[in-house]
């Protein structure tokens, strides 16, 4: 791939983040040589210890079943072609859509059949749940050095390949003043038009929504209850509507305004304009909040090199600059900046250097006691209300 102009703000935004992981995880990962096998990357397995290895492995497997990546959500779209493309392996997506709570439950449904999902793609909280249930293979890339400690689990369970923040887009031709705090949101005139990415008890984009809304309003990592107290509020008022925030709804006009990943929006910005709208999308800075999805290959997969060979095509390069594409930040970020692969436009869709410095992640304790809240706290105080 061809090297380009490393610039100034770039290499800022890149240190900040891996400051930003050094503070939440204690260290950071040493850089690793690559797509070669090294000490501390990719464990043996009968697929391989190196990418042409695994996909000599995976092209004899020929498929791999994969579950809830819309086209849209951080240029899957774009990335699952690229993969196809260069491995010549179909990768069939089901329930695109999908919650990360669907696709512990398709697992569980299809447990060791031909159609069962190899790879999954779930919000921060439900990681441990993955590994307690026994659905998480152990596998370490390739580039294993080079993901940062807080954006993988120690023994290999899962990584995160990359992560956003979240934002409000808003429809501004229905809403003309468009809101761009939580603080804002609040107000009368945005009666009817907020939705949420799903239900924060099984997606992780309202999960975040409600942590961010949390940070907004006094909350915090250990205590959640203020954006759970947010919503209700907001839904008491009529400004929220359990509308889920999708693809259709937006074209639509059916939400107005949407609180999801930064990255959900610059493959949609094209498709809005078409349908005669203009979105706009801003990260509130009253509650910057940063989530990761995690990528576990899953257990008694009937194609399990192929399901490794698309979690290294996620982690190498071409997975990562795909992401930046759609607006997500790889967990490699730090590595391609300083290899050169980024330059202004690659880098476009990402938030400013600034909002990105201030990105933190909970551990996973918070996460899980923020979960035990929110399932216990959201439905009699927003859902059943």
């Amino acid at each position: 791939m061809r090297k380009l102009t490393l610039l100034a703000p770039l290499a800022v935004a890149a240190l900040a983040l891996s400051a930003c992981s050094s503070a939440v995880a204690g260290t950071s990962s040493t850089a690793s040589s690559g797509a070669t096998s090294a000490s501390g990357t990719a464990a043996a397995t009968s697929c391989g210890t190196t990418v042409p290895q695994i996909a000599a492995a995976a092209k004899k497997e020929g498929a791999v079943n994969l579950i809830a990546l819309p086209d849209t959500w951080a240029n899957y779209g774009g990335i699952l072609d690229s993969f196809r493309k260069t491995y010549g392996i179909n990768a069939t997506v089901a329930n695109p859509d999908a919650s990360s709570a669907d696709e512990i439950t398709a697992i569980k449904t299809l447990r060791g059949q031909a159609s069962q999902p190899e790879l999954v793609d779930v919000g921060a909280s439900f990681t441990q749940q993955m590994i307690d249930d026994g659905y998480a293979q152990t596998y370490k890339p390739t580039v294993w050095d080079e993901i940062p400690a807080n954006l993988k689990d120690a023994d290999g369970h899962w990584v995160a390949a990359y992560y956003g923040v979240m934002s409000i887009g808003v429809n501004t031709k229905l809403v003309k003043n468009a809101p761009k705090t939580f603080a804002d949101l609040k107000d009368p005139q945005y009666k009817g038009q907020i939705g949420l990415n799903g239900d924060p008890r099984e997606a992780g984009a309202a999960f975040a929504a409600v942590m961010a809304a949390s940070l907004a309003n006094g909350g915090s990592f250990d205590d959640i209850k203020p954006g759970i107290q947010y919503f209700s509020d907001l839904k008491k008022s009529g400004n929220l509507t359990l509308t889920k925030v999708n693809k259709a709804n937006l074209l639509s006009g059916e939400v107005p305004i949407a609180l999801d990943w930064t990255y959900n929006f610059p493959a949609l910005k094209p498709l809005m304009q078409q349908a005669g709208f203009d979105l706009q999308v801003t990260v509130p800075q009253d509650g910057v909040y940063g989530g990761y999805y995690a990528q576990s290959v899953v257990t008694q997969s009937a194609h399990p090199c192929a399901a490794e060979l698309f979690l290294e095509h996620l982690v190498g390069n071409d997975g990562a600059l795909g992401y930046l594409k759609g607006g997500a930040i790889p967990a490699r970020y730090a590595s391609l900046v300083k290899a050169g692969l980024v330059d202004q436009a690659t880098a476009a869709n990402l938030p400013d250097p600034a909002t990105i410095a201030k990105i933190a992640f909970p551990t996973q304790k918070q996460l899980d006691a923020a979960k035990a809240v929110l399932a216990a706290q959201w439905g009699p105080m927003v859902a059943d209300k």
